[in-house]
């Protein structure tokens, strides 16, 4: 009888474990399932609070390129309900615009102070990229290396022959830019410490320089570094070459920042592309591809008085 009676304890006790056990499985997939439902509801939250709307850009026709190939991205991967809109019209048209509230984003090649008829005590700078820039010979001059002194020599018409610095016996032809361009006013102000250039070809197309200079006699001209290559022959300063790397050490003088101003501070959907341009996605990705330098890897800063301090 005691037997019976412990068997039967026993397997009353069993049906307990089995059950609790089951239940706790229940438990564990009713939580799991929780999460699960959790995790995509989050998901899709994320999903619908993408923000939504138009952000147009105007200004520096030498940005729009990097500008209008990061809102592709931009609107493609990472934002599929947001409308960016990039145009160019000079840095000169940008910087008036957004101060006039005719834009979200002003681009320029200058800083806003730099322009005398743009009111800019309310614009606000946001520093996306750094362009580099050189000055560019026709093969055959002889020459690879110029002091800055010779540079502006040969820029203000003192030196008139490739010979006089060293090179081929051949006469200098200038090939400039236009006085808008904000290409000449880097050049002026950091190649040739603020000396106005002699009379030349003038031609605010880069690729155009590019191609004056590689196929005329005795040429010499600027460009961005991302417009040079093997047709024309980029000059050292002072043995500096012009490269990304002198720029971002503060080695190479010529350079200046790529801008995008807002007209006070930006929120909403133009904080959020301005926030997705400095991100390092892009930074170290587009920009470099783009030809431009990364303006989180640069070891100097300048304000618009051309001061240059180290970065801290």
């Amino acid at each position: 009888m005691k037997k019976k009676a412990l068997f039967a304890f026993s397997g009353l006790m069993l049906t307990f474990a089995l059950v609790a056990c089951n239940g706790d499985e229940e438990s564990n997939e009713t939580v799991d399932e929780a999460a699960s439902g959790g995790n995509d509801s989050e998901t899709d939250s994320e999903a619908s609070a993408a923000t939504s709307g138009t952000v147009t850009l105007a200004g520096s026709s030498a940005m729009q390129p990097l500008i209008g190939a990061a809102a592709e991205i931009y609107m493609g991967e990472v934002n599929t309900e947001a409308d960016i809109q990039v145009q160019a019209g000079g840095s000169g048209a940008g910087l008036s615009q957004v101060s006039q509230g005719q834009v979200d984003i002003g681009n320029s090649d200058l800083f806003a102070e730099e322009e005398d008829n743009i009111p800019h005590e309310d614009l606000v700078d946001h520093r996306v990229a750094v362009v580099g820039m050189g000055a560019v010979a026709n093969p055959g001059v002889g020459v690879d290396d110029l002091t800055q002194d010779e540079l502006i020599d040969v820029w203000t018409g003192e030196v008139t022959n490739w010979s006089e610095v060293g090179g081929e016996d051949v006469d200098i032809t200038l090939v400039n830019r236009p006085d808008s361009s904000g290409t000449r006013a880097t050049f002026v102000d950091y190649a040739l410490e603020g000396a106005e250039p002699a009379e030349g070809i003038t031609e605010d197309s880069s690729n155009t320089v590019r191609q004056i200079v590689a196929d005329t006699e005795g040429a010499i001209g600027y460009l961005a570094f991302s417009h040079i290559d093997d047709s024309v022959a980029a000059l050292s300063i002072d043995g500096v070459e012009p490269n990304a790397e002198n720029v971002q050490a503060g080695e190479f003088p010529i350079w200046a920042y790529q801008h995008s101003y807002t007209n006070g501070e930006p929120d909403g959907l133009v904080k959020e592309f301005l926030d997705y341009l400095l991100s390092e996605e892009i930074q170290s990705t587009l920009i470099p591809e783009q030809g431009y330098i990364s303006v989180t890897e640069m070891q100097v800063e300048r304000d618009a008085e051309g001061n240059e301090t180290p970065v801290e």
